[in-house]
């Protein structure tokens, strides 16, 4: 059932299909979330990710679907929450590393939609995984806001345009500097295996 038809059903009263829809987007919203907020609003995640699915509750009974998916609203939800939090709070310093409780090559390996590497090259991943979290986290806000849309939730440069409410143009600025120095930031990491 889409997520769409699942949301008009909780709105209608059917509180198994918020449960797929929980079970469906928890893992990713969080991830996003999470990854938004940085490793300095670590300690935020978890209420930026529970205010969304307030938010999403509490709008069961005025959502019609009108022409974006249930995720592009469900991540933007998301999105808003999170940059008001850090217009509002500032940035949050986190004691515990990243905060996240994962690994960052599960996160890298779940984002190529590959199995983990073998044994051999584990250590070269892990070390990018724990590269592309910190580069992440160098990026300014707005920037990452950009690439993690685009990337963790597949927004186009329009969609992007649209859901930040900036021109075209801008958008693509955002995206395009946010991929200019993560490319900068990852270096080696990036060249082919065996290259020099």
């Amino acid at each position: 059932m889409p997520d769409e038809d699942l949301m008009l059903a909780y709105a209608g009263g059917d509180a198994a299909a918020f449960d797929v829809l929980y079970q469906r987007h928890e893992a990713g919203l969080f991830r996003f979330v999470r990854r938004l907020l940085g490793s300095a609003g670590a300690a935020q995640a978890d209420e930026v990710f529970q205010d969304t699915w307030l938010r999403i509750v509490a709008a069961r009974a005025s959502f019609r679907p009108q022409g974006a998916a249930w995720r592009t609203w469900a991540f933007t939800i998301a999105h808003n929450l999170a940059m008001d939090r850090l217009r509002v709070s500032g940035r949050e310093i986190a004691v515990d590393g990243d905060g996240s409780g994962d690994d960052p090559l599960d996160w890298l390996m779940a984002s190529l939609d590959r199995v983990a590497p073998s044994s051999e090259d584990l250590a070269f991943w892990r070390a990018a995984g724990a590269q592309l979290l910190h580069c992440l986290d160098a990026l300014p806000v707005a920037q990452r806001a950009a690439f993690l849309l685009h990337h963790e939730d597949g927004a186009s440069v329009e969609d992007l345009a649209e859901r930040l409410k900036l021109p075209f143009e801008t958008a693509k600025s955002r995206l395009r500097y946010a991929l200019k120095k993560l490319r900068g930031c990852m270096g080696d990491y990036l060249l082919p295996v065996g290259a020099p």
